[in-house]
């Protein structure tokens, strides 16, 4: 099973890496307009082969990404000082029309995976590319807030002294600052959160609670901070999203894809809980959140469709 990834920076390659260590697919091709650096990093990659599992991995252009069943997108500009977000859109979307066509045109049956920031923009932006060449938006999705749903649980668990892998909650919306932590919906198992830290004897008041709020939803700007860049926690929400496929595994994430309708606003692409299979996004569920969380929800889409709409007049 072949995986494409586009850009081979710290994202791709460690996302690379990390499917190389889990054993994920047969072969992985890098693709990036620095031939140099996709190289070096396949180089780097493939030396950890004999330590982990037997996959090939090897720099490539867009016609190797022929056969792939998963191709994944991390290319793109970063943000420049002083750059306003409809600016680095804008360029992101020059690069994205040219690259997303090429990936369709030689790996056709591929599902694609955008990370590429602003994620829930550049995935709406990619389904539309990917519609001229007949592909249905179910095959185009993001990463959305797979991290900041991992950042959630990891933190609620490491406060009830709970395995984060048992702690069910989701951060839906935006992958930014107007993304909806749902407190509304948290298990740990499938004890509600309040239930549980009475059981516990455990505190977990409003103080508590905004402050794993706040660090969930600032958290990359605190490591862009201390060390430039996040890509250990992406990397392995992208091997992990990757293996779901590839495998039909069928589980429940947060990723982005085009909705017709999210609280009331037509043609947006945010994150929810969607069941990803073999074939892309199986299905979206309908959750029952609070009133609350109902409106921070609608603020977030219309954040994201004032986004898209300043990106459509701006074209």
């Amino acid at each position: 099973m072949k995986i494409g990834m586009v850009g081979s920076g710290l994202v791709g390659s460690t996302a690379a890496y990390a499917m190389v260590m889990q054993g994920i697919g047969r072969e992985l091709i890098l693709v990036d307009i620095d031939k140099e650096r996709s190289q070096a990093e396949a180089s780097d990659i493939l030396h950890a082969v004999p330590f982990a599992h037997p996959l090939k991995v090897r720099s490539g252009g867009y016609t190797d990404l022929k056969g792939s069943k998963v191709v994944i997108v991390t290319a793109g500009a970063n943000q420049e000082p002083g750059e306003s977000r409809l600016d680095l859109l804008e360029r992101n979307a020059e690069i994205f029309e040219g690259i997303i066509p090429k990936i369709v045109q030689n790996a056709p049956e591929a599902i694609l995976i955008v990370v590429t920031n602003p994620v829930d923009i550049m995935t709406h932006l990619t389904a539309n590319i990917a519609s001229n060449y007949d592909i249905p938006s179910n095959r185009i999705l993001g990463s959305g807030t797979m991290l900041d749903t991992a950042r959630f649980r990891a933190l609620v668990g490491e406060c009830v002294g709970v395995d984060a892998l048992h702690v069910h909650a989701y951060v839906i919306g935006e992958h930014g600052d107007s993304e909806v932590l749902t407190w509304s919906l948290v298990r740990i198992g499938a004890v509600p959160l309040d239930t549980f830290c009475e059981l516990r004897d455990l505190e977990m008041d409003e103080e508590v609670c905004a402050d794993i709020d706040k660090r969930v939803r600032h958290a990359a700007y605190e490591i862009i901070e201390g060390k430039g860049a996040t890509y250990y926690g992406i990397g392995s929400a992208l091997a992990q999203l990757t293996e779901v496929i590839l495998y039909n595994q069928r589980r429940i994430l947060t990723v982005c894809t085009p909705e017709d309708n999210v609280a009331g606003l037509s043609n947006v692409t945010l994150s929810l809980p969607r069941l990803i299979g073999g074939d892309g996004v199986i299905t979206t569920f309908p959750i029952p959140i609070d009133d609350a969380e109902k409106e921070a929800l609608k603020e977030s889409a219309q954040v994201i469709k004032d986004s898209i709409e300043s990106l459509q007049k701006s074209g």
